[in-house]
């Protein structure tokens, strides 16, 4: 078993001993329980207000080090093609204090038939998919006491499916979100 007190960001360059796939929920929580990939206990306790970010290193009491890397949940996926539609998105949304994950005139948001509904009044388009959920932190956790500074492009490397931890370290720089509506008239629901 291996225990969790220690938080070491996205920017070092650590050897992953193992790895934890967690939910959007899960990295929300200060003390937890979980089992690596291979079946190994990891128990995590850490300074509660802080999520953990994809990408972030941890290392346990005995030295070794364990990667967080975000587990592919449901989301519905809302996109539009223009910003004044987006921007309205974002206020009722906001004004609701909903977890959301802010790309490029493109939300993800929990599967929520209300706020669905509404989205898609607001001119947005709907669709569901599978994707790693890392939602906005807010405006006031920057600076959250856990050593290391927000690394600004982790959002977008939790938009890619994740399968090996590479994957998301060398994903970071690279990925950028784009909308999955190609056209105004793409996707029409009724």
């Amino acid at each position: 078993m291996l225990e969790i007190y220690e938080r070491l960001g996205t920017q070092g360059n650590y050897p992953a001993d193992t790895r934890v796939i967690l939910t959007h929920e899960q990295r929300d929580r200060g003390r937890l329980r979980v089992f690596s990939p291979e079946g190994e206990e990891i128990r995590i306790f850490l300074t509660r207000g802080s999520p953990l970010l994809v990408g972030e290193t941890l290392r346990a009491q005995c030295g070794r080090y364990v990667l967080v890397e975000g587990a592919i949940e449901p989301v519905a996926v809302a996109s539009c093609e223009d910003w004044p539609t987006f921007a309205r998105a974002c206020y009722h949304l906001g004004n609701r204090h909903v977890k959301v994950q802010v790309g490029e005139r493109v939300l993800r948001i929990l599967p929520d038939h209300v706020l669905e509904e509404m989205l898609q009044q607001l001119g947005l388009v709907i669709e569901h998919a599978m994707h790693v959920f890392v939602p906005e932190s807010g405006a006031y956790s920057h600076g959250s006491g856990h050593g290391h500074g927000h690394h600004k492009d982790a959002h977008h490397a939790a938009l890619m499916p994740i399968s090996k931890p590479d994957a998301v370290l060398s994903s970071i720089d690279s990925l950028e979100l784009t909308s999955p509506v190609s056209n105004k008239r793409h996707h029409e629901h009724h």
